[in-house]
């Protein structure tokens, strides 16, 4: 939880949706892509199915939320025990510089510790330095550059 009382960050429940939407597509927007509704809707019910290894959370300012956080589970080749992937965190620009990432962020180790995750670990632009900043107060930064396959002609 943020260090902020009136900060509450807790799983999404299928009542969430109308909330969690808006936010989901103000991220995508910072990034410039689009998902298709579909992919949204899917990303949406497998993180309410608890046979998926995709969570998510809102962070909620009074009846309003104001972040969200989604991490999934996997297997490793470095270690017996699983590891999360943080691949998605946003707060809603008026709400930021209030604690709500850290909260977000704690409440992923929060469940890493619950299930006994060997690492939490997450990507970020490098541009993102207003982000990176605070993943600096609460994480290492492990020097490895990601590389993706280019889309196929």
């Amino acid at each position: 939880m943020s260090a902020d009382a009136r900060i509450e960050v807790r799983a999404v429940e299928r009542s969430d949706h109308a909330a969690w939407l808006p936010l989901w597509r103000a991220y995508q927007a910072f990034y410039d892509i689009a998902m298709p509704p579909d992919v949204s809707e899917l990303t949406w019910s497998r993180m309410l199915d608890a046979a998926e290894p995709i969570s998510g959370a809102l962070a909620w300012q009074g009846p309003a939320a104001v972040g969200l956080v989604h991490y999934l589970e996997h297997r490793s080749t470095w270690s017996a025990a699983n590891v999360c992937y943080l691949q998605d965190l946003f707060v809603s620009p008026d709400a930021r510089g209030g604690g709500i990432g850290r909260g977000l962020i704690a409440h992923v180790y929060e469940a890493a510790d619950r299930k006994g995750y060997a690492e939490v670990y997450w990507l970020t632009h490098e541009t993102n330095a207003t982000a990176r900043k605070l993943y600096d107060q609460v994480a290492e930064r492990t020097g490895f550059l990601h590389y993706a396959r280019a889309p196929a002609p």
